[in-house]
């Protein structure tokens, strides 16, 4: 029995971790209207995840590299032609998803690593210390970022003032994308690649609705992103359902709770 509270314990704090980061940085891509990034490289991950099982490697040390090269791929591409943005990330979801099965079909057998990667496991997280300091590891690099909240900001509401004012505006981008991959890949071992997008999406999205400020919209989605994941993971051990189905359905519901709420036409903070 301890050892049961004690691997619970270890998935709770590695899903509240990765909440933490993914609702930080989803504040950026909900604001800018990225929200088709998190998805793209969501499934770009899973290309380095199946090119990882072809090579008998471990997934996530494959996954990290491929999706943060696809990153800074789609930030090159934009800026060296005149796509739209979603042209370009659909033209790496595509690729991605092709190798990724290209790769899995030249596996030499069926790898449970495949599921847990698309639908997510709380079970091969709890497993060990490895994904706890995984997730450390991501939190203090979000941390570490937090001195560029204000450039980032700037950048995201007014991006020609920025560049005037002597901000490295494209280099940020391409800092803030590399970040955005990084948890990417972090979070799909708990929530799954495919709901990873809505991991990204629905704190920061739900935290607009009645958000007054850019600021207070940052810490609002944190704060949904973390409770969503320690109430979820609590209904998906409790009744035995896809950890990352339920996270996602509570952040609907607390979304659907703040949507009433902005109906009524309440704003956190208040303007006096």
């Amino acid at each position: 029995m301890p050892d049961m509270i004690l691997i619970f314990m270890r998935i709770v704090a590695c899903g509240m971790l990765v909440g933490f980061s993914s609702s930080y940085f989803g504040a950026f891509v909900v604001q800018r209207g990225m929200s088709f990034l998190g998805n793209g490289l969501a499934h770009a991950a899973f290309g380095g995840v199946a090119l990882g099982i072809l090579l008998g490697l471990e997934p996530l040390y494959v996954a990290l590299p491929f999706t943060v090269v696809a990153a800074l791929g789609i930030n090159w591409l934009k800026e060296h032609t005149r796509l739209a943005a979603d042209s370009v990330i659909g033209l790496f979801f595509a690729l991605s998803m092709a190798l990724g099965i290209i790769f899995l079909s030249r596996a030499p057998q069926y790898s449970q690593d495949a599921m847990t990667y698309l639908f997510g496991s709380l079970i091969s997280v709890g497993m060990g210390n490895h994904d706890l300091w995984v997730s450390l590891g991501l939190a203090a690099l979000t941390i570490a970022s937090f001195p560029l909240w204000t450039r980032w900001a700037y950048s995201t509401f007014d991006r020609e003032s920025a560049r005037i004012d002597g901000q490295q505006v494209r280099r940020e981008d391409y800092l803030l994308s590399v970040l955005i991959a990084v948890n990417v890949v972090v979070a799909a071992k708990l929530v799954g690649i495919v709901l990873l997008s809505a991991f990204l999406v629905i704190p920061a999205a739900a935290a607009r609705l009645i958000s007054a400020s850019f600021s207070m919209m940052t810490t609002l989605s944190v704060v949904i992103g973390v409770f969503s994941v320690a109430l979820g993971f609590v209904v998906s051990y409790q009744a035995d359902l896809p950890s990352g189905a339920c996270v996602v359905l509570t952040q609907i519901l607390v979304f659907g709770l703040l949507f009433l709420l902005n109906k009524r036409g309440i704003r956190w903070p208040r303007e006096m």
